[in-house]
């Protein structure tokens, strides 16, 4: 019988089974971020383990209030720094060079085929999009993590999802996954691996496959994982080209960890997309899915564009392409809009200046911000008040996940930049798909 690349991974990382169904794997990376990194830190600290496994393995980023609010804020940062340092942390990345974890950790060659990954934030699951078994945990875990460079999991379990035909123009990895979500329920694949392929799959790039990934927890999978391909190993090149002879010595070896044509699954769903058109949430639920001609004509107060989910350069450039149009037009943001984006990354960000692209959004009215997650969970830099609506680009639709009492449509960039020029929910002139 064959094995899934879940299977392959626990399997060449297992340090030992305790019991029949759990495996201790070693970790190949752990993330750290300053929201959930200090408490773990502290714990530490207080039982006299204030030590790392390995600095090498541990990247550390200050992203989610940046730079800080307040003096908690201010205080979980110091803690982090502070460690960082005490342990000899080289990858840390501070006010200045900081960028949102799950893109800058990949934008830096730190994923690579078969490892293992975890940090203490559930869109951990992102990095899958590499051929990487990558899972958010809690505290506990990360303690034993950054002490012992181990961490337990059940016997993975995996859900394979082919997705077929060619997606229509304006349609993007954010409509891919919200449809499998809207499928399978907020607890379809729950302490599952979601495993994507098809040519849907194959087509994509790595920034769009790490969305599809990066929303895997929102159907309550512990990981989302692609196979290792061409498109990966051009991603890795810059990181990985000494030691390699060629991009095809790369592949050869990446290829291994791919799952085998007769590996067992716990199910098989097969969606043909060919016909998928732009989909946005409503409710508090990211399985409350609707076509967005469906959610037309409603109103909002704010487009959010960014995340680490569509915070990349790509999702920048389609959202640019609505607004540029408009600007044609003479248009500027709807009248009582307010549009915020942030890039995910300082990369990002530096990209979209070169390519004009900030200059578009700006002159189309919306204020750029530098990389955060903070308006994602509502923390800073574009929460909502009670009762306010935001077309956003993020991963949850939580009731007050961006402020109390506010409400969150999640959506594409290219139809989060289409909402902002209407002032209500709307396709983007970028869709060209048949609406039956």
């Amino acid at each position: 019988m064959g094995k899934t690349i879940a299977q392959k991974i626990f399997e060449t990382h297992v340090a030992e089974k305790p019991f029949q169904d759990t495996w201790v794997l070693k970790l190949d990376r752990v993330f750290c971020h300053e929201i959930t990194t200090p408490v773990a830190i502290t714990d530490l600290a207080e039982n006299g383990k204030d030590r790392v496994f390995d600095p090498s393995k541990i990247k550390a980023v200050i992203d989610h209030v940046t730079p800080a609010k307040d003096s908690k804020t201010a205080l979980q940062g110091k803690i982090l720094r502070e460690w960082a340092f005490r342990n000899h942390i080289k990858d840390f990345f501070d006010i200045g060079a900081n960028g949102v974890c799950h893109a800058i950790f990949p934008e830096k060659g730190f994923v690579r085929p078969g490892f293992t990954v975890i940090m203490g934030d559930s869109h951990t699951c992102t990095h899958g999009a590499f051929g990487a078994f990558a899972a958010g945990v809690g505290t506990t875990d990360l303690e034993v993590g950054i002490l012992k460079g181990v961490c337990s999991f059940k016997e993975p379990k995996t859900i394979k999802f082919v997705l077929n035909g060619t997606l229509p123009a304006g349609v993007y990895a954010k409509d891919v996954i919200l449809y499998i979500i809207g499928k399978i329920g907020v607890n379809g694949a729950t302490n599952c691996v979601m495993e994507f392929a098809g040519p849907i799959i194959d087509a994509m790039s790595m920034e769009a496959r790490m969305t599809v990934c990066n929303m895997a927890v929102e159907a309550g999978a512990t990981s989302g994982i692609c196979m290792p391909d061409m498109t990966t190993v051009e991603y890795l090149w810059p990181f990985i080209k000494d030691d390699f002879a060629s991009k095809e010595a790369a592949l050869a070896e990446y290829a291994t960890w791919c799952s085998d044509a007769d590996a067992a699954y716990e199910r098989v769903y097969t969606y043909d997309l060919s016909d998928l058109e732009p989909l946005a949430t409503f409710g508090f639920k990211p399985d409350q899915v609707k076509p967005i001609r469906e959610l037309a004509g409603t109103k909002v107060d704010q487009v959010y564009i960014g995340s680490c989910t569509n915070g990349r350069i790509e999702d920048l450039r389609e959202a640019a392409k609505v607004l540029a149009e408009a600007l044609s037009q003479g248009k500027r943001i709807a009248p009582g809009v307010r549009g915020i984006l942030s890039p995910a990354t300082p990369s990002i960000y530096k990209k979209a200046l070169e390519e004009g692209i900030l200059a578009t959004f700006m002159d189309f009215g919306f204020c750029v911000t530098n990389p955060t997650c903070g308006a994602c969970l509502g923390m800073s830099n574009g929460v909502l008040a009670e009762n306010e609506v935001c077309a956003s680009t993020t991963n949850r639709n939580f009731n007050g996940r961006m402020g109390k009492g506010g409400v969150v449509h999640l959506m594409s960039p290219a139809s989060a930049a289409a909402t902002a020029v209407a002032g209500t929910i709307t396709n983007s002139s970028l869709f060209k798909g048949n609406v039956k």
